[in-house]
């Protein structure tokens, strides 16, 4: 597929695969939400001509790096400004603590810039966090893109502010050789549009043996495991209280995601949730001799096994190609039944 034809077929195609269905909006039982429900924010949706900034509050990046992303942006007909911390270094950092904050700041001030893609995860967000100031954030509400350690970002204003977000991939995940996109690759970038312009998606994965049957209505809230890990007791602590939480992670040992899981067990994270979703964990190998003998499935049932709420596996996030894009902080659906699973926005 050459270029012109993947950015034409980028701005007219429709997600059709089986794990981004359009479903219709639904209510809750008895025709109403619940009052934990009905708090959460969502901000305006994007349309034609809007801006989207572009920015890196955690590790470097090129700017020859984001221009396959701000050309297919471009292509679904916004705008994009980019920021001063893109092409900035501070080691591994894009740009220094002062930089960063600064250029998230500003773009969470401008009234011109509805929504902030953030470039690329890696590591740096926790350093800014209490630095920005969220005010006028909080008066006019844009939508904040990306994943992993943008997870900070994520906790932070779902948490606090009760705004949704958008947990989805970022610039440095969009192919620069377009010939080489696969479909899955491309559905999943189409899904940020999805999210963006206010479209009801509805993603599903294949039945798990390990999966706990049931249905669930909350606020989907979530991320990077080890990131909401170290958030715990933060300003940024994500609340899982009466939640659909998510959860993924890569390059880790097992020992330690069962370490996190007790983490979020002991702290009560696990107590009260509406339902659970599992992503795409990716692990490091293990030292012959030193297994730690459960896997990542085994490690969560033995976690939950004592709640009744709906669990499922496998699902479509993480760092992986089907990372689709999810909206934290909104309410959702959660169905959990013998032909797999599914979650949809309402």
């Amino acid at each position: 597929m050459n270029r012109k034809h993947f950015l034409s077929f980028l701005v007219t195609a429709g997600v059709s695969a089986s794990t981004s269905k359009v479903w219709s909006n639904s209510k809750g039982k008895n025709g109403s939400f619940t009052a934990e429900l009905a708090k959460s924010k969502i901000p305006p949706y994007l349309k034609r001509g809007d801006t989207i900034g572009i920015t890196s509050p955690a590790s470097y990046i090129s700017l020859l790096d984001i221009q396959p992303a701000t050309q297919v942006i471009q292509s679904w007909g916004f705008n994009t400004e980019i920021g001063k911390t893109i092409g900035a270094k501070d080691f591994s950092l894009g740009g220094t603590d002062e930089e960063r904050t600064a250029d998230f700041q500003r773009m969470l001030d401008d009234p011109n810039i509805k929504a902030i893609m953030c470039a690329r995860g890696g590591y740096g967000v926790v350093r800014i966090i209490d630095k920005l100031n969220f005010d006028k954030f909080k008066a006019n509400p844009k939508w904040i893109i990306g994943f992993s350690d943008i997870t900070v970002l994520h906790a932070h204003i779902n948490s606090n502010y009760n705004i949704a977000s958008i947990h989805s991939k970022m610039c440095n995940s969009f192919p620069s050789d377009w010939a080489l996109a696969k479909p899955m690759q491309i559905e999943t970038l189409l899904s940020i549009r999805q999210v963006l312009t206010g479209q009801d998606v509805k993603y599903s994965a294949p039945p798990v043996s390990y999966n706990q049957p049931g249905r669930a209505e909350g606020i989907l809230v979530g991320g990077n495991l080890s990131i909401i890990e170290t958030l715990a007791g933060s300003g940024s602590d994500l609340k899982t209280d009466d939640a659909i939480l998510f959860l993924e992670d890569t390059h880790e040992e097992l020992y330690r995601i069962d370490r996190m899981f007790w983490n979020l067990k002991r702290s009560g994270k696990l107590d009260k949730l509406k339902g659970l979703i599992i992503g795409g964990f990716s692990l490091e190998e293990e030292t012959p001799g030193e297994e730690f003998g459960k896997t990542v499935y085994e490690i969560v049932i033995e976690k939950i096994k004592e709640y009744d709420y709906p669990v499922c596996f496998d699902f479509p996030v993480g760092h992986q190609i089907n990372n689709f894009a999810l909206k934290c902080g909104a309410k959702h659906i959660l169905n959990v039944d013998n032909n797999g699973s599914s979650l949809v926005s309402i």
